[in-house]
């Protein structure tokens, strides 16, 4: 009897010391994977002062209130306030040296622009000045807005009205066709605001209509998933559609991206932001956000997107002190978490910490889009 509760005892003791030893594992384990990825990014955030806010940043998903933090703020400079507004920022998929964009505005001679720039010294490599189009003339804003690419391909998208995507050569910056969505279907005076942008992979290209009716935003926007090969050769071969709806006059589509593996859209709808699925285009998740999202670009892994928001915030003096009763547009930055399907962190600005040493605290800074390029350390 002594020996069976000696054994029984021994079994008892050896089974403990294993639950000890598995808790403290996987405790342990727990532990490592509850730290997040930190990523290092330098954010190039599109102005309508004719430059780029080039912003050195590092993204902390462990800190939940402020995951961004600015190490570094300067500008990339296409030209000036007059002749180079910009909403448009697309790094070439072959060269991360070289970034491609779009004004937003004609010049004082009455001409759109189309150039390229070298990231690292800042320089422009190439300015292209166009006539609007007959059929869009462009003399008051918008012009271009959103923007896509192939491998050999620019594609900058007309916003205004009628809406159109333009393909130009990725080496010359030639022009070689432009595509109207009244092709599509889409009628001037039934929408407003086309945007759009391509798959990573180079095989589809999205576009987003705002809806109107009696010239307002209904907030609804009409999706269409076009081939992009056929689109560059000067074809809209449709794959699907769809509609989504929000709040007339706040629900605004502007530009967006693909997930980088082609998997999932996100989508800035100014007052939320809206994540698709790339194939059927049906409503993934929808989040409210503070101010006007503009662009949403995911991080590498894709468990994060950065947000472009326009927020508005205190103007102030050139001692940086609030200016009673003034208030300004600031351009911020936000995080929102694709697995956890949350917006979080505070907005952190990208332009007025520029804006305020340049004694130009009172005067608003009117972002867009956003592209950047992540440390691989």
């Amino acid at each position: 009897m002594k020996k069976k509760i000696f054994l029984v005892s021994g079994i008892i003791a050896v089974v403990f010391l294993s639950y000890l030893v598995l808790s403290v594992v996987s405790t342990n384990t727990d532990m490592a994977t509850a730290a997040k990825k930190t990523y290092n990014s330098t954010l190039y955030v599109a102005g309508m002062g004719g430059h780029y806010a080039k912003v050195d940043v590092t993204i902390d998903p462990n800190n939940d209130k402020d995951p961004i933090k600015v190490k570094n703020l300067d500008r990339i400079t296409i030209g000036d306030k007059k002749t180079h507004p910009t909403h448009d920022a697309r790094i070439d998929s072959n060269d991360s040296t070289v970034m491609f964009w779009s004004t937003y505005v004609v010049d004082p001679k009455g001409k759109m622009h189309v150039g390229k720039s070298d990231l690292k010294t800042g320089n422009v490599i190439k300015d292209v000045a166009l006539d609007p189009d007959p059929r869009a003339p462009g003399k008051k804003p918008p012009l271009y807005c959103a923007s896509g690419q192939s491998k050999d391909n620019y594609l900058p998208i007309f916003m205004g009205v009628e809406g159109f995507v333009d393909i130009f050569d990725k080496k010359n910056l030639d022009h070689k066709k432009r595509m109207f969505i009244s092709d599509l279907g889409f009628k001037a005076g039934t929408y407003q605001f086309l945007h759009g942008v391509n798959s990573n992979d180079h095989k589809t290209f999205v576009l987003a209509i705002n809806e109107t009716k009696e010239g307002k935003g209904t907030g609804k926007i009409d999706f269409v998933l076009v081939d992009l090969p056929a689109l560059e050769k000067g074809e809209w071969k449709v794959i699907t559609k769809a509609s989504h709806t929000g709040i007339g006059g706040k629900t605004i589509t502007f530009r967006g991206y693909f997930s980088n593996d082609n998997k999932l859209i996100f989508q800035s709808v100014g007052d939320r932001i809206w994540v698709l699925d790339a194939k059927t285009l049906k409503m993934v998740d929808e989040k409210m956000v503070d101010g006007q999202v503009h662009d949403a670009q995911a991080t590498p892994d894709n468990k994060y997107v950065v947000m472009t928001v326009r927020q508005a915030t205190d103007g102030c003096d050139a001692d940086g002190k609030a200016i009673a009763g003034k208030t300004i547009t600031d351009g911020t930055v936000q995080m929102y978490d694709v697995d956890g399907k949350k917006v979080f962190g505070n907005q952190v600005s990208v332009c007025q910490a520029c804006h305020k040493g340049m004694g130009l605290g009172d005067k608003s800074a009117v972002l867009c889009g956003i592209d950047s390029v992540y440390s691989k350390k």
